[in-house]
């Protein structure tokens, strides 16, 4: 299935929460669900539903396939550790989304724009792959002329979400380097990863 397009507070009304990935656009002005009735229907969602609205949040703010997020949660599943803290790391130290959450793009729409278009460096090397993961230690830089006139238009609106502690960020320099792994606590947005587990095991 490919990547949706469509308008993206839509999304946020239809999950109720603010998805700072998928866009700087809050539910401030409409909390309601979408559609004609959206404000006046009361429905009872079922224990299948609770789990398919929490994997939709995060397959809504990272951007990723269901396929994708499918993948993540098996290997997360193989993993000897704790599976959610693990699902949380691979979908946080995807290039795409360390470049948002170091503050050189809005979304991660526009991280991935910045990533396809050669824009971005990693240990001073360009890598056009979004889905890349950084370990510790990288160094993510944002190429002169073009990318860094993007992203200094960007960082213009203003910041959506502070730096995480993982990620040692130089905003003037454009630099971001990778000094510790995400954990739970990581994810910028009210998600029950218990429920993404369930729902994908």
């Amino acid at each position: 299935m490919s990547r949706y397009t469509g308008p993206r507070v839509r999304v946020l009304r239809a999950l109720g929460v603010n998805l700072p990935g998928l866009t700087s656009k809050t539910l401030d002005k409409r909390p309601m669900p979408p559609g004609q009735h959206g404000g006046r229907r009361r429905r009872t969602i079922s224990n299948y539903g609770k789990r398919l609205k929490e994997k939709q949040k995060l397959r809504a703010h990272y951007g990723v396939t269901e396929r994708q997020l499918r993948e993540m949660a098996a290997r997360a599943a193989r993993s000897r550790g704790n599976a959610m803290a693990t699902l949380v790391q691979l979908l946080e130290r995807r290039l795409d989304s360390v470049v948002f959450r170091a503050g050189f793009a809005r979304t991660i729409p526009a991280a991935r724009q910045l990533v396809t278009h050669g824009h971005i460096l990693v240990n001073g090397k360009r890598l056009s792959y979004p889905s890349a993961r950084v370990n510790v230690g990288d160094v993510i830089t944002v190429k002169t002329g073009r990318g860094e006139n993007a992203v200094r238009k960007q960082q213009e609106l203003g910041a959506v979400l502070t730096p995480p502690t993982w990620l040692e960020v130089d905003g003037g320099g454009l630099t971001a380097k990778v000094v510790g792994l995400p954990d739970i606590d990581s994810v910028p947005f009210p998600v029950e990863l218990p429920l993404v587990v369930e729902f994908y095991s």
